[in-house]
């Protein structure tokens, strides 16, 4: 049998919140619901029947536990426990009429009237979870476009960096490198939306097709996505880091220096987070095993990504302020009389060094996500998703479309064409 439409409500108004539990609401619903029908069940078969007079019989409807009823008489019941607002419906109750027939009443549709006014959620709650929902899904939209975009032109700016001979350098392995982790970042990104959909998405018509969503089996897909994800995010983070490194090298004074020189920049950036990744992967599997791992019930096991990207971050943060302070003075050297052009040219140099830095993590790093709450927490995620999505659309085109040497090999290579 198909499960009632207020069940099946309840079941899948929480799907669209993929990053905020909705996992976790669906098995603790279910699984307070399957208590509820034991509970029912039990007391069908212990309640003795009536003695005397024409009733309707006790019945589970799949959403209320209903009594024996004498024909005629409207019954009462306590909405469900399993309900995820019965906190605010507990002195509720839900409604059902046993007709002078002995039969439970039904409506024009043939179904069995029945009253559930009362334990329904309140409109105002419902309409802001409604809207949450919808700046939600805006959300997603916003960075899917800005993943798909930054994907394709890091794809272009992959191929024509390793393309052409003149541009293989370390700085340029660096730059590619930096291309790719964003390339795989936004692969993990999708796979894993589209993990979540296929496992949280799918529709419930039998009561098997929960226990089957709610299984282990089902979710390994979605937690090698997760987990994948995480892993591409590190690299990202660590690849800004190498950036910085390099430049800082470069400028100030050396740090990877003389032969393989190239080797620690591999290994800072697609080693380094096999250190965190693999320690937060085991904790999950140990501690919190449920779902896609997408909900982080202690905020300890987060740390161990968190920490690295917000290290990272700030070590990031001091070698920019470093670097501008040397870019600041240079210029001032040279500034003679062309005050207007000296403030465009630190104007760029700021520019093209905060993307590369990822800066703006610094902006947002102590307001956890433990602390933000309402409309700062919405602020936050618009602009921690837009930077992070369309972040590698802005580092493609400073550090290869605009970048005057591969210009000239462009160029270069197009009148060879003709």
């Amino acid at each position: 049998r198909p499960l009632t439409s207020m069940q099946t409500s309840v079941v899948k108004q929480h799907f669209l919140q993929l990053e905020t539990g909705s996992g976790k609401v669906l098995e603790e619903t279910y699984l307070k619901w399957l208590q509820y029908k034991q509970d029912c069940i039990k007391m069908m078969q212990n309640e003795p029947p009536p003695q005397e007079g024409l009733f309707c019989n006790r019945t589970f409807d799949r959403y209320a536990c209903w009594p024996d009823a004498a024909a005629g008489f409207k019954v009462n019941v306590s909405c469900p426990f399993y309900l995820p607002w019965f906190h605010k419906v507990s002195q509720g109750s839900v409604r059902r009429r046993c007709g002078s027939d002995g039969l439970w009443e039904t409506d024009e549709g043939g179904h069995v009237w029945r009253d559930i006014s009362e334990c329904e959620e309140e409109e105002e709650a419902a309409s802001q979870e409604l809207w949450a929902k919808q700046l939600m899904v805006g959300f997603r939209t916003l960075y899917t476009v800005g993943y798909s975009l930054s994907l394709s032109t890091l794809i272009m700016a992959l191929i024509i960096v390793l393309s052409f001979r003149k541009l293989h350098c370390t700085r340029n392995y660096i730059h590619a490198n930096l291309f790719l982790s964003f390339i795989l970042r936004a692969v993990a990104v999708i796979v894993k939306d589209s993990m979540l959909d296929r496992h949280l998405g799918r529709e419930i018509v039998r009561h098997a097709d929960v226990t089957e969503m709610l299984s282990h089996q089902a979710a390994i897909g979605c937690r090698v996505a997760q987990v994948m994800m995480q892993y591409c995010v590190l690299a990202n983070h660590y690849w800004f880091f190498g950036e910085a490194i390099y430049l800082y090298s470069v400028l100030i004074s050396c740090v990877f220096i003389d032969s393989n020189k190239y080797l620690p920049y591999l290994c800072l950036g697609w080693g380094t987070p096999l250190l965190f990744v693999v320690p937060w992967a085991v904790m999950k599997v140990l501690k919190e095993n449920k779902e896609c791992w997408a909900v982080n019930e202690n905020m300890n096991y987060w740390w161990i990504i968190r920490f690295p990207v917000l290290l990272a971050s700030l070590i990031n943060f001091l070698i920019f302020m470093k670097i501008l302070g040397v870019i600041f003075s240079k210029l001032r050297a040279n500034i003679h009389s062309q005050y207007p052009d000296y403030k465009l040219r630190l104007a760029k140099a700021t520019l093209t060094l905060i993307p590369l830095f990822g800066v703006h993590e610094v902006i947002f790093i102590f307001a956890t996500d433990e602390q933000t709450t309402g409309l700062l927490r919405y602020i936050k995620v618009f602009f921690t998703l837009f930077i992070s999505s369309f972040q590698g659309l802005l580092v493609a085109v400073l550090y290869c479309y605009a970048n005057k040497e591969v210009q000239t090999e462009l160029r270069r290579k197009l009148r060879s064409w003709r």
